[in-house]
């Protein structure tokens, strides 16, 4: 019989039960508890379905600029790892950035207790830290069902240890920056290569906003990660001699990212095997020929039904986007559609019709959610290697 014993670890939370509330652009305001930080923050405000995975949702720089909502009634309850954990090529274990890239959180019920074996700290401690608001004591459901209804729409997190101006707040909510006029590109993507991995051959990760998770799974199927900032040159990329190329998911308009759009292009042109993730799917279809738009309230959650149109299986997903290809654009482009969202139809993957050049609108890595879909990355393995696609 085994006898090791693991410590389960319990915190209790310290910095709740604060003044709170949420402010929205139509002039609707909802009463709650604030938590974390004492602040007001703006934002495009979105819903998360998933059921469990907030630590790695809330360092997934695809929601920078935005207050996320979470769906699942109780938040907090296995509390916040330690964020300076890494594995063996110097990755963030549990974490998918250096930070907290939401502005605000907002839930049903925090959790006033956190119990886990790997426990570091509370969700309220952990946002306390890194100066974010959360506000509890939401009617998460209502919230859900405005935003399906209405739309994604921009929104004030107010937290603070004293009476809220709600007026105040509704005057700076009217002149703050809109989501959709945002530049996100020097606030998510790397500044300088970073180098992961001690293998022959390397795979170029184009950061618009990457997650660790990309990384990992690039070091598991035998490459080297290099990770190189949103604007890097094809001529720069071509440099490191790769085998292929990764486009990264982040966040806002692909339309903002030009730079990224050429090197796209003259990738898929020189037959450079390439590989979209989310945003960069978005990045390669318009390098190939589709058009984008914004969907009324977007994918976010670990629950997303996608079919693989060419063996008509249907894969559970993780996913976390507000734009998407336009499908119609799909017969006048470069692309076959791929993979289709079982719920509403959209695009959810591609295929070039003559290069080497794959993208997908879900994210194949999960972190958090189901590992359905890794096989995405032996796709991008077997065009490296010269092989025929492979189908999981």
């Amino acid at each position: 019989m085994d006898s090791t014993r693991v410590t389960i670890s319990i915190k209790k939370s310290s910095h709740a039960k604060k003044f709170g509330k949420l402010i929205f652009d139509d002039g609707s305001v909802i009463d709650g508890e604030g938590f974390g930080y004492s602040t007001t923050v703006f934002g495009e405000i979105v819903f998360n379905t998933g059921m469990v995975g907030y630590t790695e949702a809330l360092t997934d720089p695809s929601y920078n600029g935005q207050i996320l909502t979470l769906t699942y009634p109780l938040v907090g309850n296995y509390g916040v790892p330690d964020p300076s954990i890494k594995d063996a090529d110097g990755i963030p274990k549990f974490f998918e950035s250096d930070k907290i890239q939401t502005r605000g959180l907002v839930v049903h019920e925090l959790s006033l207790t956190a119990s886990h074996w790997n426990l570091l700290m509370t969700l309220d401690e952990w946002l306390y830290n890194e100066k974010i608001p959360g506000i509890s004591g939401i009617d998460t459901r209502e919230l859900t069902k405005k935003l399906r209804t209405g739309g994604v729409m921009m929104a004030a997190l107010a937290v603070s240890d004293t009476e809220i101006d709600v007026e105040k707040i509704k005057t700076q909510l009217q002149s703050a920056t809109h989501y959709d006029s945002e530049q996100f590109m020097d606030v998510v993507s790397t500044k300088q290569e970073q180098v992961f991995g001690h293998d022959e051959k390397s795979v170029v990760v184009i950061d618009t906003g990457a997650k660790n998770a990309i990384l990992r799974n690039v070091r598991e199927i035998g490459y080297n990660a290099i990770l190189v900032p949103w604007d890097t040159t094809f001529d720069k990329i071509m440099s490191y001699n790769p085998a292929g190329v990764v486009l990264s998911s982040g966040p806002g308009d692909p339309q903002k990212c030009p730079n990224t759009i050429d090197t796209a292009k003259k990738l898929i042109e020189n037959n450079v095997p390439t590989l979209g993730i989310c945003l960069g799917a978005q990045i390669i279809g318009i390098a190939g020929n589709t058009e984008t738009y914004k969907l009324k309230y977007g994918h976010r959650g670990q629950n997303k039904p996608c079919v693989n149109l060419e063996n008509n299986q249907v894969y559970v997903t993780s996913q976390n986007h507000g734009y998407g290809i336009t499908p119609e654009s799909l017969e006048q482009s470069d692309f076959d559609l791929w993979f289709t969202n079982a719920d509403d139809k959209t695009v959810e993957g591609i295929k070039h019709k003559k290069q080497n050049c794959v993208a997908v609108q879900f994210h194949p890595e999960a972190a958090p959610g189901p590992y359905d879909c890794k096989f995405v990355f032996e796709e991008l393995k077997h065009l490296m290697e010269g092989g025929t696609a492979a189908k999981e």
